[in-house]
């Protein structure tokens, strides 16, 4: 299976490809199906292929009252998916927060509105070398493949944080390889030593670890704690002229982060199951069984400042956002439409 290189880290983000002037001129619509006088109640939609996003959650559970959700295809990654999002082919799209402030720093006109992912005990990506690997320290890495699912994203900045804490100059981070390797090839190309360590998490994480052989580096639960690490984001366009609608969604996934928490794992697998199935994508059910949280760390996935704040001052001393470009991480996102555990929103 073909890996493809990376360019040099210091262009690290820059696949988000979002022009200020493309992005500020407005051409994010507001929604599809808009009824004759009234906010659109249908909301286009990139998913995962084998796996169930918490908006098709939502739905399923009836969370989503009479909003509707309409499939436009996979996405291949979270900054390709909010771009989407940010130039109107869909209407929310989901990425990791460093990739949502890259995008809102070149003028993009989204709000992040509710996390959706995140690191705790259960859910977390491991970097994972194999269990006769010579690779022990973060210095180790130097002159070795990583192996992710796309660069510019989690994963990317996780390895960066790993080896800046080390104490590892520019130079020597510059030799270490992210390679983008599809996450279900992630396995077998660490098992066939076509790169040296392989970032797993989830369902796939669980899968290899099953089969043994392997063990991880480190992890980003283990670098940084519980933390959301991705959010929903919609246009400000959107959001002005699609209020209630914004409000049910952003709620209803809010709910279904909690169902989740609350519900019995074997029942929040057999529900998954069962969503895959009455979708007729022809998409493989075997790896749901490995599904254990969606991560998110705050109630209702209200989002915390502290999940931008984090990536704003990083990434702004990488020089990949000018400093003081975005003056409060406030700016890039608003908890107004999440009703969850206000009354009637529970």
């Amino acid at each position: 299976m073909p890996v493809t290189p990376t360019p040099n880290r210091r262009l690290f983000l820059t696949l988000l490809g979002l022009s200020a002037a493309a992005t500020a001129c407005g051409t994010a619509e507001a929604g599809s199906a808009r009824p004759a006088g009234g906010q659109t109640r249908t909301l286009r939609y990139q998913g995962s292929a084998g796996a169930v996003t918490l908006p098709e959650l939502a739905a399923d559970l009836g969370y989503l009252g009479d909003v509707k959700l309409e499939w436009v295809g996979n996405t291949i990654s979270g900054p390709q998916d909010i771009q989407s999002a940010a130039t109107g082919q869909t209407d929310f799209g989901g990425a990791f927060n460093g990739a949502v402030v890259k995008l809102a720093s070149q003028g993009a006109p989204i709000k992040a509105v509710v996390s959706y992912y995140g690191s705790d005990k259960d859910a977390y990506s491991g970097f994972y070398v194999r269990q006769d690997s010579p690779i022990r320290t973060p210095r180790d890495l130097i002159g070795k493949k990583v192996g992710m699912n796309t660069l510019g994203a989690h994963s990317e900045a996780m390895l960066d944080i790993y080896l800046d804490r080390a104490g590892l100059g520019r130079a020597d981070i510059d030799r270490v390889e992210p390679l983008v390797v599809p996450p279900v090839s992630t396995e077998q190309a660490l098992r066939q030593k076509q790169i040296q360590v392989g970032v797993l998490g989830g369902i796939l994480r669980d899968k290899a670890l099953t089969t043994g052989g392997i063990r991880p580096l480190f992890t980003d639960f283990q670098l940084l704690g519980a933390f959301s690490a991705g959010t929903y984001v919609m246009t400000e366009r959107f959001l002005k002229a699609n209020p209630d609608t914004a409000r049910t969604f952003v709620t209803g996934v809010a709910k279904a982060i909690e169902w989740s928490r609350t519900t019995p794992r074997e029942q929040v697998v057999a529900r998954f199951t069962e969503i895959v199935r009455k979708r007729g994508r022809q998409e493989d059910t075997a790896a749901l069984k490995y599904w254990r949280s969606y991560g998110v760390a705050e109630t209702g996935g209200r989002i915390d400042p502290k999940s931008f704040q984090l990536w704003v001052d990083w990434l702004a001393e990488r020089g990949d956002v000018p400093k003081g470009r975005i003056k409060s991480p406030d700016a890039l996102f608003t908890n107004e439409f999440n009703d969850y555990g206000k009354g009637s929103g529970n």
